[in-house]
């Protein structure tokens, strides 16, 4: 029974969305969320108002983070060779992918183009997606980079709490490392779990996991438990919680996991049907924006 509910996500393609609360804030069952459909991607875009944090928070932030040590990563693999761009009718605008007018920031400082995962350690969707994230990752040239965008918009099932984890683990420079083991403590062992496993629904709010407990599952990894606490309630991350949220408002994304290609571009894996369409849009994404296109 622990793993039914890991199996079931894959068996419904490992795409299907994880979208908004409703307004009742009630927890929908785990399956629900992996099965539902997202709000329509085709929905006007956020006005101007809805970006991110002013440039004086933006600018804390990135003092916090210079002072931090820099995220452990594993040696880059070679990039795949770059693609030209070719626009043979495959993809169409407003049905595979979608633009995002006006367009807004990249979510960090890079040059390169960058290809960004909306998603929430909680979301069992993102769980059965975060292996083809991995293959995306492999499959970009030497001109775009990946980066993730932790999602906290299902407060009604714990996300904002793994949000904070995620920039707290950043900015002790361990979230690259533990990027797949969170994964797993959520969805496989339970450890740090907000659903019953067995059940497939959410537990009592009063077992939901908290940033302490999150704490207990980094001290695995290296990471002294006050530290981590401490870090994790710090100004600079209440700050990055903040400007996360505002730039998926202002990116549109209406349900994870969901890519967002250079502030210009996004698309739900669950639109196009398969991981390796989503690896091919990704790619044919990429190539548009270093075409100009």
């Amino acid at each position: 029974m622990l793993k039914r509910l890991p199996i079931l996500c894959a068996a419904l393609l490992a795409l299907a969305a994880c979208g908004h609360s409703g307004d009742n804030g009630t927890a929908a069952p785990a399956a629900a969320s992996t099965t539902a459909t997202a709000p329509a991607a085709s929905a006007p875009a956020p006005a101007a108002s809805a970006a991110p944090a002013s440039a004086a928070t933006a600018a804390a932030a990135s003092a916090a983070t210079a002072a931090a040590p820099a995220d452990s990563t594993a040696a880059a693999a070679p990039a795949a060779p770059a693609q030209p761009f070719v626009d043979d009718g495959k993809w169409v605008e407003g049905k595979d992918y979608f633009r995002i007018d006006p367009a807004q920031p990249k979510a960090i400082a890079t040059d390169k183009i960058e290809v960004v995962e909306v998603f929430s350690y909680a979301c069992p969707a993102c769980n059965s997606f975060h292996g083809a994230m991995d293959q995306i990752e492999k499959s970009l040239p030497a001109n775009a980079v990946v980066h993730y965008l932790p999602a906290a918009f299902r407060p009604d099932e714990n996300w904002p709490v793994y949000q904070r984890a995620f920039y707290a683990a950043e900015a002790l420079g361990v979230r690259a490392k533990t990027q797949d083991a969170i994964f797993d403590a959520t969805w496989k062992t339970g450890e740090t779990a907000t659903y019953d496993l067995n059940t497939g629904r959410p537990k009592p709010k009063g077992a939901w996991p908290t940033i302490e407990d999150l704490a207990k599952f980094y001290a695995k990894h290296g990471v002294d438990p006050k530290e981590f606490i401490a870090v994790a309630n710090s100004f600079s991350v209440n700050t990055k919680m903040k400007q996360a949220d505002d730039l998926i408002k202002a990116y549109g994304v209406p349900g994870t996991p969901s890519i967002v290609v250079d502030g210009k571009y996004r698309f739900s894996p669950s639109d196009v049907g398969t991981v390796q369409r989503a690896i091919e849009l990704t790619q044919w994404l990429v190539a548009k924006e270093a075409a100009g296109k």
